[in-house]
């Protein structure tokens, strides 16, 4: 008969195992960019700071998002985020850096009640089926792009594709 600790060691090494296997597939996900043409880039909000300007988290975001608008991926952008404790609606805030970097205001669709994933995948699914779209590419930290992948899949999304911001701190880690 086999002891207790024995048990729990297997039980601790296959939990373990799984756990470092999630992490690697996640990892892999988010950093291999599929970015194709679509009807939309999906941006999710973070941090916007007390006095107006953009966490670095944020801007690293939105500055992968300009990467693809400009270079044609969709004409279409999709800024998702709300109400943070600093008092900033992410998605405005969002529009009004984009904006300023020379996206047309048309072509920015702002979600400022998307302050969760989950919301933000609801939301995005809604504006999708009004306006008809079938891609989308989310851009976000890489960390995020696998579960943001799979909600969007829960809400029949047909294509989705994903890139990552060009960001990192060690708390990604």
């Amino acid at each position: 008969m086999k002891s207790a600790t024995y048990i729990a060691k297997r039980v601790a090494l296959v939990l373990g195992s799984w756990f470092l296997l999630h992490v690697a597939a996640t990892t892999i996900d988010g950093l291999t960019d599929n970015a194709q043409p679509a009807n939309c880039l999906l941006v999710l909000g973070n941090t916007v700071n007390a006095d107006g300007t953009l966490s670095p988290r944020l801007r690293g975001r939105l500055d992968k998002a300009l990467d693809l608008y400009r270079a044609g991926i969709s004409p279409t952008i999709f800024v998702s985020g709300g109400l943070g404790k600093e008092g900033h609606y992410e998605g405005t805030a969002m529009r009004q850096y984009l904006v300023a970097h020379g996206v047309p205001s048309a072509a920015i669709l702002v979600d400022n009640v998307g302050n969760t994933t989950q919301a933000t995948a609801r939301n995005f699914a809604a504006t999708a089926q009004v306006r008809h779209f079938s891609s989308v590419v989310v851009v976000s930290q890489f960390f995020h792009i696998s579960r943001t992948k799979l909600l969007l899949k829960q809400q029949q999304l047909p294509r989705i594709y994903g890139a990552h911001a060009n960001y990192y701190e060690l708390r990604d880690i």
